[in-house]
């Protein structure tokens, strides 16, 4: 129900933020789409309650949810072409090296913490900077604190992909593929 509620959420924030450019209910909808996000994984844990169409669902919306931040941040000019093209980039970059995995008959690889942290980053770094879009005192805070984060979260997503990019070699050097393996028994 919370990852439907998400998914509401994204075309109200754009029309917001693209829109009348109402920052401040913008930067609202942004912080409630990342605390339901919480949320509900942390009430799935506690609660012992997963569903099929929710283990489906949330990773869309993550999915979703990030690329239409970066892209209507783009097109506001709060963040540059390139940041978003780097963070995408990694992201289909890594969705590659599933296959390698898969035609191994292997899980994929075990999350690096250090990946979870470039995305907390990343992810307080977006509200920080679209706070940093006003003309308050606020802002004017939040504007090189936000570009530090994501100066910061944006290097170790890179950092992190290299890593999960080299582990998914080394896999496929030394794990021979499934129909591989089939074919050698045979």
């Amino acid at each position: 129900m919370l990852s439907v509620v998400r998914l509401l959420l994204i075309p109200l924030f754009l029309y917001l933020l693209l829109g009348p450019r109402a920052d401040g209910l913008a930067l609202a909808v942004l912080l409630a789409s990342g605390a339901t996000d919480w949320l509900d994984g942390k009430l799935a844990r506690v609660l012992g309650q997963t569903s099929r169409l929710g283990a489906l669902l949330d990773p869309l919306v993550d999915r979703l949810s990030v690329l239409s931040t970066l892209a209507a941040f783009v097109v506001r000019g709060i963040i540059p072409w390139w940041v978003a093209v780097v963070l995408v980039a990694r992201d289909v970059l890594l969705a590659g090296t599933m296959l390698v995995y898969r035609r191994r008959g292997l899980p994929p690889p075990e999350v690096i913490y250090l990946g979870k942290a470039a995305t907390f980053v990343i992810m307080i770094a977006l509200p920080v900077l679209l706070a940093s879009t006003g003309t308050s005192s606020v802002a004017a805070v939040a504007s090189p604190l936000g570009y530090a984060l994501l100066i910061w979260g944006t290097a170790l997503y890179v950092w992190t992909g290299a890593l999960y990019s080299y582990k998914a070699v080394l896999v496929a050097r030394h794990v021979p593929r499934q129909d591989a393996v089939g074919r050698a028994d045979g």
